[in-house]
């Protein structure tokens, strides 16, 4: 399948694309903030410079973007592949969920606690709020 946008379009709307900041991200820390929690934001001495990381406890939180790190959830319609370039994005997609796997390793392996929120476990707040909180408070 060949690609709708052109080579100078799909660039810009790719160069557009962030690693932090992004709006699930915005929105797990206004959430965290809200419950009273206070947070480091992408502590890179640690592995895989989490989204929040809270020292004291001795956790972190990791918010991962549905298509950008696999979710592997089957109900999930944010994980889907694209249609095209498979021989580019499958690879690309796939040395992300090892890396994410890699990096929660080494941070347990140090003593962390590590909790991954998907994109598209964001729809249900209540519920989010109280993983966050069992997280958290355990």
């Amino acid at each position: 399948m060949v690609d709708t946008l052109s080579p100078n379009a799909r660039s810009e709307r790719m160069a557009r694309i962030r690693g932090r900041d992004t709006k699930p991200e915005l929105t797990v820390r206004r959430l965290v903030h809200h419950l009273g929690y206070p947070y480091r934001l992408h502590r890179r001495d640690l592995p895989g410079c989490p989204d929040l990381a809270f020292g004291k406890r001795r956790k972190v939180i990791f918010v991962h973007g549905c298509f950008w790190h696999r979710h592997g959830d089957s109900a999930c319609k944010l994980s889907r592949l694209p249609k095209s370039r498979l021989d580019f994005w499958l690879p690309k997609l796939e040395a992300n969920r090892a890396r994410d796997a890699m990096d929660q390793d080494r941070l347990r392996g140090l003593g962390w606690d590590v909790l991954v929120i998907w994109e598209c476990q964001l729809r249900d707040r209540v519920l989010l709020a109280e993983r966050i909180r069992t997280f958290l408070g355990s």
